[in-house]
């Protein structure tokens, strides 16, 4: 790891940096979920909604560049297609909230390593992007894995589709809109608030929210948009100094950190199913790296 970092310039070992904060904290993101076990998958999300306008809103606001966002909207079809963007990034933040508030955190990790095999699906499908041989093997390891799950538990990792779907379905969308992170999340929660402000009240009102209970709660509740918006502003920094492949590298700590999660520190059951349908998912991103890897090279 350390020759890995020498071999860089200083430039592209700031970008790492940022890059491994990026990926940990999102790695690291099931634990603090835990922390509020006594909320609901719903009420964490209409939070996490509202507080992330905030402070992505006061973050813009330091940096002067809230005059982006009318330059975005000058072009009428970018507010339906962040209105879609908005409704996938909720569900996506839902079932992943629910994925860890039910111990399901090894299907959720399963879902991100799916991601980025999905995505040249998408873009095969809707984007007219050729599929050369290793990425059609590499989808049919990962289909066969799904499958393998299918056949011996009796149902589909829906939690994991769902997540891979979404995320690979925003991504598409983000990509024709071509908005900043930062300011696309600040739109998205914009368009989300006015219904996580109608749930919060209504829940404040009838008694059956965690908000306005107990300081320590309502502290994590708002922090819920900090390391929701802390992440992407690192991400800025490292795409800007680091290539697509190498993001595509560290995009794999993530998942890696969330499975270690599930089977070491929330003691979910990791049976040989398990092991098997991650074995194929792995054997397919293995060769997807490694054709990208290629591919970047003789570009």
């Amino acid at each position: 790891m350390i020759n890995f970092f020498r071999s860089y310039g200083l430039d592209k070992q700031i970008g790492a940096v940022y890059a491994i904060l990026t990926y940990g904290s999102w790695g690291l993101l099931p634990i603090y979920w835990k922390l509020l076990d006594s909320a609901s998958a719903l009420e964490i999300l209409a939070h996490r909604m509202l507080w992330s306008m905030v402070f992505v809103f006061a973050l813009l606001t330091v940096q002067k560049r809230l005059n982006e966002i009318l330059e975005l909207f000058k072009t009428p079809k970018n507010f339906w297609l962040l209105m879609v963007t908005a409704i996938l990034l909720g569900c996506n933040w839902f079932v992943y909230i629910y994925a860890v508030n039910t111990d399901q955190v090894i299907e959720a990790s399963m879902g991100y390593y799916i991601n980025p095999l999905l995505n040249v699906l998408m873009g095969f499908v809707f984007l007219k992007e050729r599929l050369n041989l290793w990425q059609s093997l590499a989808l049919g390891l990962a289909v066969l894995g799904v499958l393998n799950f299918l056949w011996d538990f009796g149902s589909l990792p829906w939690i994991a589709l769902s997540l891979s779907f979404t995320f690979a379905l925003y991504g598409l969308v983000r990509k024709v809109i071509s908005v900043k992170p930062l300011v696309g999340l600040l739109i998205e929660s914009v368009l989300l608030a006015p219904l996580a402000i109608l749930m919060i009240g209504l829940w404040i009102l009838d008694g059956s929210g965690n908000f306005g209970k107990q300081w320590g709660t309502d502290l994590l509740l708002i922090g819920a948009g900090v390391v929701t918006s802390l992440p992407l502003l690192w991400f800025v920094n490292a795409a800007k100094r680091l290539r697509y492949s190498t993001m595509g590298f560290f995009q794999y700590l993530s998942p890696s950190m969330n499975l270690v999660l599930g089977i070491f520190l929330f003691n979910e059951p990791f049976t040989q199913t398990h092991m098997i349908t991650f074995s194929l998912i792995w054997s397919g991103l293995a060769i997807f790296s490694i054709n990208t890897f290629k591919d970047q090279k003789t570009a």
